[in-house]
């Protein structure tokens, strides 16, 4: 192989890396617009969240193509195969996020007509900020190949799942307290979920980050806290 292909190759692998942080970006920009939308009851805001998960679909399908070209034709083995593989999954994950956004914004609009709930609304703004933190701490040691950043995204899944839990009583608390509340309860508990759920995809981001730096794959089960059993994604069908 001379030196102008092993260039080529390089570049090949670099642009891969470097169009899954550009899809990295866009997706962290979807969850804290998303959140936003609903806080501020922006309308206009929460339809470009849902029409930008278009572009995030396309990338993915680019990211797809181009990972399926270099192992085709460059046959990558060792660290160079799991970079490749590293960027299919990851870009599959944030697919995945800017879908569960998409959802987000979607129950933003639907809570617009209703009075609002200012305790439950604070408490899904500070969830949202939560996973847009993870987000950019997993997506910042992806792009440096920091697998420390990936380690504590990954050991600290479990703060998201806390949330999540006492948000969860908190919302039961005011459906029962007012019946008046429990469509808006209900609307608020998918947006949690949905947040929840990007969590995990930060942390699998993470996984798979530790994979690509390492050749190692996590062995030990992530932390988990008991979650409560009302909603889960096959039984809401979001982020399909």
């Amino acid at each position: 192989m001379n030196q102008h292909t092993v260039k080529a190759y390089e570049d090949e692998l670099n642009q891969l890396t470097a169009e899954v942080t550009r899809m990295g970006g866009l997706a962290e920009a979807q969850i804290a617009d998303a959140v936003e939308s609903m806080a501020r009851r922006d309308i206009e805001l929460a339809q470009s969240v849902i029409t930008r998960d278009a572009r995030l679909d396309e990338m993915l399908r680019d990211i797809e193509r181009k990972a399926i070209r270099v192992i085709a034709l460059r046959q990558p083995v060792a660290s160079d195969l799991r970079r490749t593989v590293a960027a299919m999954k990851i870009a599959n994950d944030l697919e995945r996020v800017g879908d569960l956004a998409k959802n987000v914004a979607k129950r933003g609009l639907a809570l617009i007509e209703a009075e609002p709930i200012a305790p439950l609304t604070k408490s899904i703004e500070r969830m949202g900020r939560l996973v847009t933190l993870r987000m950019k701490a997993v997506l910042d040691a992806y792009a440096s190949l920091q697998v420390e950043g990936a380690l504590n995204v990954w050991s600290h899944d479990d703060d998201v799942d806390e949330h999540y839990n006492a948000l969860f009583r908190e919302l039961l608390t005011y459906m029962m307290a007012d019946p008046r509340t429990i469509t808006s309860c209900a609307h608020l508990l998918f947006m949690a979920k949905n947040l929840e759920r990007i969590g995990d995809h930060a942390t699998n981001i993470a996984e798979m980050v530790h994979y690509e730096i390492t050749g190692e794959e996590l062995g030990a089960e992530r932390p988990k806290q008991s979650e409560p059993h009302a909603i889960s994604g096959a039984e809401t069908g979001e982020g399909e």
